[in-house]
């Protein structure tokens, strides 16, 4: 894994928050494979370390940190710590998000009725569940860019990973609101791109479309573990018929972190979901 596309992250410090989760813990362990000395940033201090500890037992060099990226003070005495224990960032990976029951429909569409019953409807949609998904996911990553890109202004080669998803290209059915914010992830991740690209900084995102994971796997899978009507939809749309496995977003993240493979690339929003965000219908 670090021999090609990874092998200009030798004593790279990369920052990766949301790491206690299944993908990221596992972009976490991905860096520091490729060399990267790696701070594994998430709220939940427990499944930073146990990221952590597993890359530190297999020789590489890591620190898990407790971090809310939704509060800037936390974030800065984690900035601080990292310096001291690790250097300055060369590499955010902004991986911190999700979505929340709060700001869901229950159905797929709208029916005459649902508005007096107790179906939850875009009626019903709880302002500050929806206020939770967007602050997440969009001031999730805005805050810590604007925290951890400070280490990268005055260096050369650094990158900025925001995840986003293929539902920001056309929205799922029943989550509006984390659709929204994941499509206000990719713009930003434009934004950000220009406005960094005199600093010599660049930011790109990656959109991976459906991966079994800890969040997901009550959506796609009932207690017993058979599928859900909705698991079936989406393999239908999906034209490799299957969900993606967790380490095949690791060529992509190593790709647009190489500064000889893709240093004119910046600004890229990239699809990794089997061609749903492709496919028609039809």
């Amino acid at each position: 894994m670090g021999t090609c596309f990874g092998s200009e992250l030798t004593d790279k410090v990369a920052v990766v928050t949301g790491a206690g989760g299944v993908i990221c813990g596992m972009f976490a362990k991905t860096l520091a494979k490729a060399g990267a000395r790696v701070a594994v940033l998430d709220l939940n201090d427990d499944a930073a370390e146990e990221i952590a500890k597993e890359i530190r037992e297999k020789g590489g060099t890591a620190k898990a940190y407790k971090a809310n990226v939704l509060d800037r003070k936390c974030l800065a005495e984690v900035h601080k710590s990292v310096t001291a224990d690790l250097g300055s960032c060369d590499i955010l990976i902004n991986g911190a998000g999700g979505n929340s029951p709060k700001a869901n429909t229950d159905k797929e569409y709208y029916e005459k009725g649902d508005i007096d019953s107790e179906v939850v409807s875009f009626f019903d949609l709880d302002e500050k569940g929806v206020e939770f998904v967007f602050n997440l996911n969009f001031i999730g990553t805005l805050l810590p860019t604007q925290e951890f890109a400070k280490d990268m202004l005055e260096k050369e080669g650094c990158s900025i990973i925001n995840v986003s998803s293929m539902n920001a290209y056309i929205p799922l059915t029943k989550i509006p609101a984390y659709s929204g914010a994941k499509a206000a992830v990719g713009n930003f991740t434009q934004w950000l791109a220009v406005y960094f690209s005199k600093a010599g900084i660049r930011v790109n995102a990656i959109a991976p479309g459906f991966f079994l994971t800890k969040q997901n796997e009550k959506l796609l899978f009932n207690e017993e573990g058979s599928p859900t009507a909705r698991t079936a939809k989406i393999l239908a749309a999906t034209p490799m018929g299957r969900f993606g496995k967790a380490e095949e977003l690791n060529g992509t993240l190593l790709f647009l972190l190489n500064n000889k493979a893709a240093g004119f690339i910046t600004g890229a929003v990239i699809p990794v979901d089997g061609g749903f965000s492709a496919y028609s219908g039809v």
